[in-house]
């Protein structure tokens, strides 16, 4: 296991009681979300959307390093769509990911390169391998 030598950054919330149901806010007021469980009928967001919305975000922050480093310009219209499911195995939860990378007007070994250098550095990546399913595809 890493240990951090130097903490950049805490992101911080308080979700209440009602875990999937309830609310989740951050202490500078720039996060306050109602939340719902996956496909209920409530009109809050959810912790695989949340966890799916950082991890893409993150892995376009990777993939900027990356391409510094190889000195390539990323296409402005860049995206990346990322997939977090929520299922069960033997009664068990467990997650599954898929993150599906939008790099237009790159020759497609220069994009998996790419791809393939910011899923090394991505935390969120870091965080997961080996420990769910993560499928990643250029799209």
């Amino acid at each position: 296991m890493t240990h951090l030598e130097k903490v950049l950054y805490t992101g911080k919330t308080h979700t209440s009681s009602g875990g999937r149901g309830g609310t989740s806010r951050s202490p500078d007021g720039r996060l306050d979300i109602q939340l719902s469980p996956p496909g209920g009928a409530g009109a809050g967001t959810n912790p695989e959307q949340l966890f799916a919305a950082g991890w893409s975000a993150c892995f376009i922050g990777a993939m900027g390093k990356a391409a510094a480093a190889m000195k390539v310009t990323l296409p402005d219209d860049l995206s990346v769509d990322a997939e977090v499911d929520l299922g069960t195995t033997d009664g068990a939860y467990f997650l599954q990911a898929r993150l599906g990378v939008s790099l237009p007007g790159l020759p497609p070994e220069v994009a998996r390169a790419l791809v393939d250098a910011a899923h090394q550095t991505c935390p969120y990546s870091k965080a997961t391998r080996g420990n769910i399913p993560v499928e990643i595809s250029l799209k």
